[in-house]
């Protein structure tokens, strides 16, 4: 993978590792990272040897957010014309929201390993994730409300499908910080870990799982799921129905089932 300036990506057994990689700045999400991510995960949805994603972040956090300098930035271009301005801003967060749109549209699961802060932007991001893990003492709070704004970035969009909609206005409104044991017990995240070190090596083990499953029908299952999210129960069902018609046909079935029987590990092809 190439060389990025806010992320570390690494490939290996079928996993893209992809790490925020500005520690001594908490991660914070500058300028490099909304372009970077997004040519991240075009590179990963071309390429077939990778069949999972982990995303993390390097240090003792995960990410604060949104850098403050960018935002700074953006306000600078503003000007005496409100008409103006609104044009200039709405054009800003349609780019921020495309950054996250990346993540929820790549067509691989992505797992996101969270520890320390996860705060404000890095919600947004990890709500665009498939599933969430993190250590016991990870921070998370919807951090927007506390500098005078409604998060736009896709949390509250994409939160209430995750962990319902009377806890994600509660955590909205207050900004009130939660642990790692209080978001597993809301279904934020799946499981969390003592620390960082056992956190990754948990996320990889789970990643190395999926690795090893048919990517034809891991591909399957998460377009199944992510048409759910806006669709009827019958309008599912004639989907997965032309979606097999299909799928079926692939040489995966016929491993699928022979190392089954055979009792063996079977071995797919990109």
């Amino acid at each position: 993978m190439p060389d990025y300036k806010a992320f570390r990506v690494e490939l290996a057994d079928k996993i893209a590792h992809v790490q925020i990689n500005r520690p001594e700045k908490i991660n914070a999400m500058n300028a490099d990272f909304w372009t970077e991510i997004v040519e991240i995960f075009r590179e990963i949805e071309d390429n077939d040897e990778v069949r999972v994603v982990v995303l993390s972040g390097a240090g003792k956090h995960f990410s604060s957010g949104i850098d403050l300098m960018m935002l700074a930035s953006v306000g600078a271009q503003l000007g005496p014309d409100a008409g103006r301005n609104a044009r200039t801003l709405r054009r800003k967060i349609l780019e921020l929201q495309a950054s996250f749109n990346a993540v929820d549209n790549c067509s691989k699961p992505v797992i996101a390993a969270i520890q320390g802060y996860c705060l404000g932007g890095a919600i947004d991001l990890v709500s665009a994730c498939d599933m969430r893990y993190s250590t016991t003492d990870a921070q998370f709070s919807i951090k927007e409300i506390d500098i005078g704004m409604a998060a736009d970035v896709g949390t509250l969009q994409r939160l209430p499908r995750i962990i319902g909609d009377g806890m994600m206005r509660e955590l909205a409104y207050t900004g009130r910080t939660i642990d790692g044991a209080e978001a597993q017990r809301l279904g934020l995240v799946n499981r969390t870990y003592t620390d960082q070190d056992a956190l990754l090596e948990g996320v990889l083990d789970i990643a190395h799982q999926i690795a090893a499953k048919s990517p034809i029908a891991v591909r399957g299952t998460k377009e199944m799921i992510r048409y759910m999210r806006d669709h009827r129960v019958d309008d599912g069902l004639e989907y997965v129905a032309t979606w097999n018609a299909a799928m079926l046909q692939s040489a995966d079935l016929r491993v699928a089932m022979a190392a089954h029987m055979c009792k063996q590990k079977p071995e797919f092809a990109d």
